[in-house]
């Protein structure tokens, strides 16, 4: 299995990562413009010439990023797949100088265990809640905030 960043070819299998993870509402939705308008902010798992994996990482501001969009084929779970992008993540975060990584999610267990802690959502800035305009369940909300601090590159 090797990591990689997305490209064209790759948009169908991402869409239908998050697809299979939306309609179970652990994830926001992605149209497939949405993805390809943000494909450059994605990397893939890939084994066999298959995608079994991908992840997000968007820029806030200048001193945060978030990951997104985290999914794993289902066939692949248990495998370290979901560990090996974020930690992706972290790392491209670093090479940017964004000195935090923040997550939203409905398995802070997973991002603790990566060294995440759990804050209070109102402690990110307002721009983070930028996707919550086209989210289902604005006003119920289930998600938990996560967020680390990044090691830079010297």
């Amino acid at each position: 299995m090797k990591l990689r960043n997305a490209k064209i070819s790759d948009v169908e299998a991402i869409h239908g990562l998050v697809s299979s993870y939306a309609e179970r509402d652990r994830m926001l939705f992605r149209s497939m413009a949405d993805i390809y308008e943000n494909l450059q902010t994605f990397t893939v798992a890939e084994a066999d010439g298959a995608i079994v994996g991908c992840c997000a990482l968007e820029i806030i501001w200048a001193d945060l990023a978030e990951i997104k969009s985290l999914a794993v084929d289902q066939a692949n779970k248990e495998q370290g797949i979901g560990r090996l992008l974020v930690a992706a993540a972290v790392e491209q975060a670093g090479r940017l100088d964004v000195p935090r990584v923040f997550a939203l999610t409905l398995e802070p267990e997973f991002f603790e265990k990566l060294g995440f802690e759990m804050v209070e959502k109102d402690a990110l800035p307002m721009k983070v809640w930028s996707d919550c305009a086209r989210c289902p369940k604005q006003e119920n909300c289930d998600e938990i905030a996560v967020i680390k601090a990044v090691l830079r590159d010297a």
